[in-house]
């Protein structure tokens, strides 16, 4: 029962810390996110790539041929070998697993044929293991995300060490795989934490394109923002949590949007250190999210 409360209030603390300030005014509907489909559920889609596609809640999760928004499948051994192409995004779900939203998601995900990475907080994967045990199973990547979601630039190097490190064993003793993958909690990094981390086999997944669907907004408002923010840079690492039900009720509306603008959906691997610095980002390319 203490390690059920002590969830709660891990979940409730990430509902309400955010990796950035909330934007001065949130809105949307699904008029302005989405236009209106008919009954049947049909895809109208005009030429302009930013013109909304015809959505219906029947129309969700099994529109034609849905297995082609999946893409290729990316084995990180260096930076050097993390490079997108134009129209190629990552899916990275933070913060779970959670009874039912990860379920949700997970089955959506399911339904669009394609694979995301699942950067699980310690604590959350030791408290629900089948469920974590359950994104393995399903084929999704999977990583580590501290085990407590401390702010590890708040800890001295040896506290923010023991805490990644605890994290990494509860993902890893609950999938029964390691978890190779990292992303700092609220991106709060550092010089000295980055190279301790790629030096232990760990590559860090930066955040391209955030989502913040840890605002209190609408399904269709964390859909539109982030389709705004992907159109802008043209590809990149999507962040979202898959703690929220808002996130699980607005994935399905944002695949079929990707799909109808030609998006695809790179998965990840992780191939073995090759490199004493590892680090998954698109610097270079279209910068860093670290807000």
């Amino acid at each position: 029962m203490p390690v059920r409360v002590l969830c709660a209030a891990t979940i409730f603390a990430c509902l309400l810390s955010s990796c950035a300030g909330k934007p001065v005014t949130e809105g949307g509907s699904l008029k302005t996110a989405f236009a209106a489909g008919n009954a049947s559920g049909t895809l109208q889609t005009k030429n302009d790539s930013k013109s909304p596609v015809a959505l219906t809640p029947a129309a969700w999760g099994r529109m034609g041929h849905p297995g082609a928004l999946s893409g290729r499948t990316l084995t990180v051994n260096a930076l050097a070998d993390f490079k997108l192409r134009d129209k190629e995004v990552v899916l990275t779900f933070d913060d779970g697993p959670v009874p039912k939203k990860t379920e949700r998601i997970l089955a959506t995900l399911d339904d669009f044929k394609v694979k995301a990475t699942f950067l699980m907080v310690g604590e959350m994967a030791k408290a629900y293991p089948k469920i974590a045990r359950q994104v393995v199973d399903a084929g999704h990547t999977i990583g580590s995300h501290t085990f407590r979601h401390a702010d590890l630039r708040r800890l001295a190097v040896d506290e923010a060490i023991a805490e990644i490190n605890r994290g990494r064993d509860a993902v890893r003793a609950a999938t029964r795989t390691d978890a190779n993958f990292f992303r700092f909690p609220y991106l709060s990094d550092s010089g000295t934490m980055r190279h301790w981390v790629a030096a232990h086999q760990m590559v860090v997944l930066d955040v391209q394109i955030d989502s913040k669907d840890y605002f209190g907004v609408s399904p269709a408002a964390v859909a539109t923002r982030t389709m705004a923010e992907l159109r802008r840079h043209g590809r990149g690492i999507i962040l979202m949590h898959d703690i929220h039900n808002r996130t699980a009720a607005m994935l399905p509306a944002l695949l079929t949007q990707l799909k109808a603008e030609g998006y695809k959906v790179v998965a990840l691997r992780y191939g073995g250190s090759r490199a004493p610095m590892l680090s998954a980002s698109l610097q270079e390319d279209t910068g860093i999210d670290r807000s």
